[in-house]
């Protein structure tokens, strides 16, 4: 039985989405270019006043907020990067995530240059370790995924040293700006779904 099926047979008023940004734990993690996807979950709590608070049976950093109407949940798996399945899977049980188009992954990406972002739905999760996770435990990678552009290391053979560094000033003056637009993205998603928002954030010269 998938977990979707699970979630579905849960008692209680379900969750309409769920917005995991992923990370690593601890604080050698904080700003570094893999933690991107959580500081947009930060930064979308933050601004509507709610808090983070840890879950141990989620393995996550979790808040439930109310976004134009609809019940969102918002979490940050306390996992490092390449269990994040491990939170994702017990998250969408317990919040009765019954389409895994109402699941959206925040998460860093190598293929898009720093402060670029862009929304996906499904596809490949090009070698990312988290994503891997989440397919495997999920059954599936047919979510929503808002992409965080960090760009690729100057030496291709780099890449894991690359995402675990924290980016240089230029480039994190770049990557500040898209925590913001990915927050918009999100927020657009649930407000007037995934098609209005690749439209209208993957067109943007941002």
């Amino acid at each position: 039985m998938s977990v979707f099926r699970r979630a579905a047979e849960r008692r209680g008023t379900p969750a309409n989405y769920l917005v995991l940004g992923l990370g690593n734990p601890g604080d050698r993690f904080l700003g570094t270019r893999h933690n991107l996807g959580c500081e947009v979950v930060e930064q979308l709590a933050e601004g509507v006043g709610a808090s983070l608070r840890l879950s141990r049976s989620d393995r996550a950093r979790v808040a439930t907020i109310n976004f134009s109407g609809l019940r969102v949940v918002l979490a940050c798996p306390t996992t490092f990067m390449n269990l994040s399945g491990e939170s994702a899977a017990p998250l969408i049980r317990r919040n009765g995530i019954e389409e895994v188009a109402r699941l959206i992954v925040v998460h860093d990406e190598l293929d898009l240059e720093p402060g670029r972002v862009k929304v996906k739905l499904g596809g490949s999760g090009a070698g990312h370790n988290g994503l891997k996770s989440i397919r495997q435990h999920l059954g599936t990678e047919d979510f929503i995924r808002v992409r965080i552009g960090i760009g690729k290391p100057p030496n291709p053979q780099a890449g894991k040293d690359w995402v675990l560094k924290k980016p240089s000033k230029t480039d994190r003056s770049f990557l500040d700006a898209a925590v913001q637009v990915g927050v918009d993205a999100i927020e657009k998603i649930i407000r007037d779904g995934v098609e209005r928002a690749m439209n209208d954030v993957n067109g943007s010269t941002q």
